[in-house]
């Protein structure tokens, strides 16, 4: 259990969530939370926005019953966290790019803060949100609103790229990388039940075999992506 410390709107029907205390996570892992006793039955998967000294924090939309819980929190209040699970992106080689679209940005704050000579794209549908973060650690962010993300970014500049976003930006990017050196890992968003592998609720089919993205990932490499499978979700 945990106290919280600010839980505030960021835009309409976003929240960032800062928890006391001290926490460990990689970029791209998440942990599981709760704030109910009894319905939902579940925890709710929310990936680690960013890590402090003296709290955790964490960007997510309220959408369902567990989120919009999670929306009402209040500061001193207490909630359950379990993590971190799952296995993040792997270590960047040489130059690096970081891209987020909308609630992609979410786990990549971190990854930011992690990699600080990265260089940040975010991308947005309307009005961005969230940004001001990344541009404290990072002189070099690029913001898009209204288009394209992967339009404004040139694989060949980049030895890796971390991407988590929509599943058509991410597959754009998929198929900006073919042919070129570029190695893309994309952060894959499917709904949960337990985030330990028990349960199978979070199946896809990667590189032709059926993986969990609570435990294999969510982090995959993009080439191993089956994006009509993702697609359909």
């Amino acid at each position: 259990m945990a106290k919280v410390l600010s839980n505030t709107p960021l835009a309409p029907g976003i929240y960032l969530l800062t928890v006391e205390g001290t926490y460990r996570a990689r970029m791209g892992q998440f942990y599981m939370l709760r704030c109910w006793d009894s319905y939902p039955v579940l925890s709710r998967p929310i990936s680690v926005h960013d890590i402090s000294p003296e709290s955790i924090s964490f960007l997510y939309r309220a959408g369902g019953i567990g989120t919009h819980l999670l929306a009402k929190l209040q500061p001193g209040d207490s909630l359950q966290l379990e993590g971190p699970m799952g296995r993040g992106f792997p270590e960047p080689e040489g130059r690096t790019a970081i891209v987020g679209g909308g609630m992609g940005t979410a786990p990549m704050l971190l990854a930011a803060r992690q990699l600080p000579e990265a260089q940040v794209f975010l991308g947005f549908k309307d009005a961005p949100f969230g940004v001001s973060p990344f541009q404290d650690i990072h002189s070099n962010v690029t913001v898009v609103s209204g288009g394209m993300i992967a339009d404004h970014i040139d694989p060949a500049c980049y030895d890796t790229i971390l991407a988590c976003g929509p599943v058509p930006m991410m597959e754009a990017l998929a198929y900006k990388t073919e042919g070129s050196s570029a190695k893309l890992y994309v952060s894959v968003e499917k709904r949960m039940g337990c985030g330990i592998g028990a349960c199978n609720s979070c199946a896809v089919t990667i590189n032709g075999t059926v993986r969990k993205v609570c435990t294999d990932g969510p982090a995959f490499p993009a080439k191993e992506v089956n994006w009509i499978d993702l697609l359909s979700l």
